[in-house]
């Protein structure tokens, strides 16, 4: 078991440094694309037309394979993190920026029609009515991004171990340690079981009028 959790000097760092890194390389992009898909979302519902094309976008975006995207932005980003997050946060528009659109959507327009009565203008009325409205459906969203941003980082290890956990993978082969990919799978695993639970958590604390059943 101990040699389960000895993590390879080239590394240069322990096994809680690991998942630091790889949770700081996974959550970064998935903020930032909420961060990106709110006014983006805002914009497709306000101007119907605006939907498709950006949705068109966001999935084209999506089908491009990491590695390319790393080829692309190595030339400007370097081997880093960035060059790891910049792709992730891409990847996430496509769950975000639809689970954003359907959330705001699916407010009633009796409640719209109300807000607007007690003088809210569109900004408040966002902000205030439409997205926590809204949270059930960003939150699921948010969920899905999350766990496959958490995934999708040990692809990092490509490009000079920057891949968190991911990089026990590459050293799992180059040392003959079977045990340290099994360490990667599994922990990732946790992670993302774990993340998943928390945003359940943050759901169920910003929507207490819910069913307890409708938030499982």
């Amino acid at each position: 078991m101990s040699g389960f959790f000895d993590i390879p000097s080239d590394l240069q760092n322990t096994y809680f440094g690991l998942i630091g890194l790889h949770l700081r390389e996974a959550l970064v992009p998935v903020l930032a694309g909420l961060v990106v898909s709110l006014p983006i979302a805002q914009l497709c519902v306000r101007f119907r037309w605006l939907y498709p094309p950006v949705l068109g976008v966001t999935t084209i975006l999506y089908a491009i394979p990491s590695l390319a995207f790393f080829v692309v932005l190595i030339d400007y980003t370097g081997q880093t993190e960035t060059t790891v997050m910049i792709p992730l946060a891409v990847y996430s528009l496509v769950v975000l920026v639809p689970a954003i659109v359907d959330g705001v959507r699916s407010v009633p327009a009796e409640t719209l029609a109300a807000a607007t009565a007690m003088g809210l203008g569109p900004v408040r009325r966002y902000f205030q009515v439409q997205l926590p409205i809204a949270v059930p459906a960003i939150i699921a969203g948010l969920r899905v991004a999350t766990v496959s941003s958490i995934s999708l980082v040990s692809v990092g290890m490509l490009i000079g171990n920057q891949g968190g956990l991911g990089n026990l993978l590459n050293d799992a082969n180059l040392y003959h340690r079977p045990e340290l990919a099994v360490n990667s799978v599994v922990t990732t695993a946790v992670l993302a079981i774990l993340a998943d639970a928390l945003l359940v958590l943050v759901r169920r604390v910003l929507t207490p009028w819910m069913p307890k059943e409708s938030t499982r």
